[in-house]
């Protein structure tokens, strides 16, 4: 089986005989691509509107900075044009509030914190010694340090690194669909959070939808603010217009690919009704991911 960036590079190989006004479109776009009740209940922090202060919590360094929004957009001209989008801005505490009502609504747990510190030390607290965990990739997650945490010491099975480790690509794809999917704890974010409390996000390869909509024994979704959309038209307007050009642009410069791809879209309505407390999200009260 070839790499996942050789058959991402497969998948686009057909779309450069396209037009010029289709390629540009195609790049313009990109995927975007909580839980079980645990032993320690975390405090729901108040909203407040600045996001960081001096005094809060620290947390690990973002090992990845040159793929965040901020720093892609200085070095992909494809993603200029987004520099200062609204999707850019966190939202007013009235539409936090809203979400997180809406989100309650639908059976999903919901924390807010304040500031990426809050959000690392919030995660960390969610997730019970001795289970398994994977995550998805996720810039927000790096943002707030929490990837860098795991390739350190941790009280958990981390098997992302044992997937990272296979260097057969095929046996690589099995992990990722056996225990990849199935573990206790997977962590991710979403491209958008309806302020009626619907989960919107995409993948290219369904591993990450697949974990999160039903493989998984629990799921934590941390999510910025500035994720909060209307509903759920605006949900896919925001993936499909806004996550997935920023997308496309890390996947430019991780793969040297010409852009990602929405092959998965996926719209979480409701808690599952066999497993109501399965997913819990994070609010952060900060402009986070894409």
């Amino acid at each position: 089986m070839p790499s996942l960036f050789k058959q991402i590079k497969k998948i686009f190989k057909s779309d450069s005989k396209k037009d010029s006004t289709k390629k540009a479109a195609a790049s313009a776009a990109a995927p975007a691509a909580a839980a079980a009740t645990v032993a320690a209940e975390v405090s729901v922090a108040p909203v407040v509107e600045a996001a960081q202060t001096s005094t809060a919590p620290s947390h690990p360094e973002n090992t990845q900075s040159k793929h965040t929004f901020t720093a892609l957009v200085k070095s992909d001209a494809q993603l200029a044009a987004l520099a200062d989008h609204h999707y850019t801005k966190t939202v007013s505490a009235e539409r936090v509030n809203a979400a997180k009502a809406g989100l309650e609504a639908n059976g999903f747990k919901v924390h807010i914190v304040n500031s990426r510190g809050e959000a690392f030390e919030t995660l960390k607290s969610l997730i019970p010694a001795g289970v398994s965990l994977n995550n998805a990739h996720s810039t927000t997650l790096e943002e707030i340090g929490f990837i860098t945490y795991l390739k350190g010491e941790t009280p958990w099975n981390n098997v992302h690194a044992q997937i990272l480790a296979e260097t057969d690509y095929a046996k690589q794809g099995e992990l990722r669909r056996t225990i990849g999917s199935t573990v206790d704890y997977y962590l991710t974010s979403m491209s958008a959070i309806t302020e009626d409390g619907k989960l919107a996000h995409a993948d290219l390869s369904g591993s990450k939808v697949g974990g999160v909509a039903f493989g998984a024994g629990n799921v934590i979704v941390v999510a910025g603010t500035n994720k909060i959309v209307k509903d759920e038209d605006e949900a896919w307007k925001r993936t499909n217009e806004f996550a997935l050009a920023a997308e496309s642009a890390r996947a430019r410069d991780a793969y040297g690919v010409p852009a990602s791809a929405i092959v998965n879209y996926e719209v979480i309505r409701k808690a599952n009704p066999f497993n109501p407390n399965r997913i819990q999200v994070v609010l952060v009260n900060d402009a986070l991911g894409f």
